[in-house]
Order: structure tokens, then sequence, then C-alpha cells
């Protein structure tokens, strides 16, 4: 994601090169670029031409936004990751629920702080 942003607005570049430039292998590429454009955080032109590019501009592309697209979540813990999670017996008296909660807040409020630009 890096590398297409460095090349943001100069057109769409081969996963081939992408691998090339940045010693990834090309098949596994392939499949977390499925991933990333599934999320809408790229997009891709076939034909000799062609290629992949961000969605968005690297500004507005977080760190966290590229996790949850390949990790689906960023939270350690389900019972602090997903509201819709059936609540544990434990919730009213869990003492590691506060110290879940505030790695949550830090971690997404760090993820979602960063963007593509910034890196």
């Amino acid at each position: 994601m890096t590398e297409l942003a460095r090349r943001f607005e100069q057109g769409p570049m081969s996963l081939a090169e992408v691998s090339r430039n940045q010693d990834i292998s090309l098949d596994y590429l392939e499949q977390i670029a499925a991933d990333l454009r599934r999320a809408g955080l790229l997009e891709s032109r076939r034909g000799a031409q062609g290629g992949y590019h961000l969605a968005r501009s690297p500004q507005t592309i977080t760190a966290g936004d590229v996790i949850r697209a390949l990790e689906g979540s960023i939270l350690p813990v389900e019972c602090v990751a997903d509201p819709r999670c059936t609540p544990c017996e434990r919730e009213d008296s869990c003492t590691a629920r506060g110290v879940w909660e505030t790695v949550r807040d830090r971690l997404v409020e760090t993820l979602d702080g960063i963007t593509l630009a910034d890196l």
C-alpha cells in the first residue's frame, strides 16, 4: 500500500512491480490485493497500461483501514472488539476488561491516526 501511495495519481502499478520493489511474493500480493479491493481501498485497471492504484488519497487511508481489510479486526480480544459479541457471564466482574478496553482504545487511536501519507 505504501508503494502505491508513493505513486498516487501517477497511474496504475502492476503487482509484479510492487513485488520486485518491496521484495514480497507475487502470490501473496495477489491474495491480499483481492481483500483490499473488496474493502474499497484498491482499484484495478485491466490491459497493457493496467494495474492497481489506491481508491482514495493516501491522506485518507489509515493503517487501521488496511489491517481491518486484511485481518477483519485489529482488536486483541473479542469481548471488547465486537459490540455484537455475546456478553460473557463474567463481564460485570471481569478484572481484565478495563485493561482490554484501554488497549483497544489506544490501538484504534494509534492505527487510525497513521495514514499511508504519513508512512
